[in-house]
Formats: C-alpha cells, sequence, structure tokens
C-alpha cells in the first residue's frame, strides 16, 4: 500500500509523506462529472485483493428499521465503538469481507447493512415505494442506527455508500464521530444533474442514460450479473477479481427490488422521476451543498475508473479536521474491497482526528 496524505486542521494544511498526485478532470458541480486518478507508475495490485477468500461475516443479523428489515453483518466486540460500513453499487456487504475483520481486530463494533433493494434487505411493505433516491438510502442508515440504539458512529463508504455517509454526516452531524468517504464530497441534486458535462465526461455516465430508457431497464432486469461484471471492470481496471470473489457479491443484486431501487435512483438524479414527499425537506437542504464538519478523511484510488469529482474541488465542502489521500498502486473504485488496509486504517485515523 502506498498513499499520499493531504491534512487540513482548522482551515490549515499540511503534508504527510511523498506530495500528492492530483490528476483528475474537470468535474460537474453537485459531486456529478468524471476524471481518472492516475499514478505515474501503478504497481501491479495483490492477487489477495481479489480472490476470494473464507466469508469472515457468518450468519446475517435483522432488524426492523424505518420501511425496512435490514440484513446486515456484525464482527467485533458488542460493546466497542460502533462503524457501519455502506456498500455502494453494484456492490455488496462483502467489499468489506477483509476490511471488518482489521476494524474487529482493534476493538470496534463493524455493522455492514445491505442497502435497500440488496441482499436479503427488504420492505416491511408491498405498498412501499421502490424509492432510491440519496434522501432516502441516508434516512436508512439514520432508520438502522435508532433500531439497533446506536446514537453515534464513525461512517465509512465508497459509491452509493459514501454519498449516504455524507448525507448522514451533512444533516445529522450527531450522529456521526467520524468519516471516511471515498471519492470525496458526493452530496448532488436534481439542478446540478441537469447542467451538461463536456463529451468524454458524458460517455463515462453511459449507464445513466441507458437506464432512462424502458430497453435500459429491461437489460438490466435481464443481465444484472453481466452488467455488474462490466461495471466492475471499467470503475477498477486493474482489480484482478476472480469468479468466486464477484459472483459472491452478485448474488445480492438478485434482491427482487434491486433494479427498480436502480433505475430510480439514476431516474431521479436526471430529474426524470421525483423523490416522495417525505424527504423533500431534506433535498431542498442537500441542494446547497452543505459543509460536512465531522472529522473526515477522503480517499481515493489511483486506478478508478469511474466517474469522481477532484479532490481539489471539494476538499473546501469539509470545514472540520480534514484529510485526503491518493492510494497508489492500482487501485480502482472499490477502495476497501482492493485495498483493505488502507481503508481500516483510514477509519481508525479518522476516529482519532
Amino acid at each position: 500500500m502506498k498513499m499520499n496524505v493531504l491534512s487540513k486542521k482548522n482551515d490549515s494544511r499540511r503534508r504527510f509523506f511523498a506530495p500528492s498526485v492530483l490528476a483528475f478532470a474537470l468535474m460537474q458541480a453537485g459531486a456529478f462529472g468524471a476524471a481518472h486518478a492516475q499514478a505515474a507508475t501503478p504497481e501491479p495490485v495483490l492477487a489477495s485483493a481479489g480472490t476470494l477468500k473464507a466469508d469472515s461475516f457468518g450468519p446475517l443479523k435483522h432488524v426492523n428499521a424505518g420501511l425496512l428489515n435490514v440484513a446486515y453483518a456484525e464482527v467485533g466486540p458488542a460493546d466497542g465503538p460502533v462503524v457501519i460500513l455502506l456498500h455502494g453499487w453494484p456492490y455488496d456487504i462483502h467489499s468489506y469481507s477483509e476490511v471488518a475483520p482489521l476494524l474487529a481486530a482493534k476493538g470496534y463494533r463493524v455493522l455492514i447493512p445491505y442497502a435497500r433493494g440488496y441482499g436479503d434487505t427488504h420492505f416491511l411493505s408491498d405498498k412501499t415505494v421502490r424509492n432510491g433516491q440519496p434522501a432516502a438510502l441516508a434516512s436508512d442508515v439514520i432508520d438502522f442506527m435508532d433500531a439497533l440504539k446506536i446514537n453515534k458512529a464513525v461512517l465509512g463508504g465508497y459509491d452509493w455508500g459514501a454519498r449516504s455517509a455524507n448525507i448522514v454526516s451533512a444533516l445529522w452531524p450527531e450522529r456521526v464521530e467520524a468519516l471516511v468517504s471515498v471519492s470525496g464530497y458526493l452530496i448532488g441534486n436534481q439542478a446540478a444533474g441537469k447542467n451538461p458535462l463536456p463529451p468524454k465526461a458524458e460517455l463515462q455516465w453511459w449507464y445513466q442514460f441507458y437506464f432512462a430508457t424502458e430497453r435500459g431497464q429491461a437489460g438490466y432486469e435481464k443481465n444484472r450479473h453481466d452488467f455488474a461484471r462490466l461495471i466492475w471492470e471499467l470503475a477498477s481496471p486493474k482489480w484482478t477479481f476472480d469468479d468466486a470473489t464477484f459472483d459472491r457479491s452478485a448474488v445480492a443484486l438478485d434482491n427482487p427490488d434491486h433494479v427498480a431501487i436502480t433505475i430510480f435512483n439514476y431516474r431521479w438524479r436526471l430529474g426524470m422521476v421525483q423523490g416522495e414527499p417525505q424527504y423533500e425537506a431534506l433535498e431542498q437542504r442537500l441542494a446547497k451543498a452543505p459543509v460536512i464538519t465531522v472529522p473526515t478523511i477522503t480517499m481515493e484510488g489511483d486506478a478508478n475508473g469511474a466517474p469522481h469529482p477532484a479532490a481539489e474541488d471539494y476538499a473546501k465542502r469539509f470545514t472540520g479536521k480534514y484529510e485526503y489521500r491518493l492510494i497508489n498502486g492500482g487501485i480502482g473504485h472499490n477502495l476497501p474491497q482492493e485495498d483493505p488496509q488502507a481503508f481500516a486504517k483510514a477509519i481508525i485515523d479518522a476516529d482519532h482526528l
């Protein structure tokens, strides 16, 4: 693991280790855009990061939380400080299969819930809208914490999970001990989603436009595993995961609500569908791009092939103790699974900022 670190405490910055490499392209405001982080001489990704190991989670637990019955893994001592790890699309909780035991060994109680539309998490009512808007996903995290009587936790995430962690940190900072966010500040809004990007940036969002069509919805329903594998390969071009590793996570996409949640999420970003009224007040607050005040470490892999914002563009959105880390060595979009040591270290360090 090699990483470059920038730190900001009380609006001052200092460098650690080697100079940071920030080679990103122009981004759209509101956390939409495209860029490839680049390292001059990427090192091969360790095979262990893409090779299936024994499942460390064991039987899942379940809890009724808000609109959902949430399936989740729990690792570590029951009385330890709580870490909640949130997965992205189209991935699942096994992105943290190696992170969780590292944190548990340090005394943390690690909780890894399946998001709505994934794995064994299901809605309590057939009448509930299969809503994938960001405020709904973030509200699920608060409901999960409330159901388990967790007052405060360290949050970590990537992709959709990072966005949910961002939103919880911005809107409910009193519930967040610290934040680790892969790809930084990801709070967006529908107004920003209407802004066109340069052609090469739009190309990286091809799947969003595909999902805007009925053909796209039907195609994802029919080919969700093949589609997910393609996203994995494009988002992490240097990650040599094996079939068993992919298949273990792909099962989570067989959730009967998965396609509906996915399509809703991406159509909502384009303003093609509207969210539910109970989330409107939250979305209005999020549309103002609220700052995040909790201690935060943001991270990026040097070979992230997915659209992501440039670190220098979002740094000012974090007004508390803050560090940015570029993880070298061919690390892509699914950073916790590709470099679990780096992600676990960030969780521990963020908790001590």
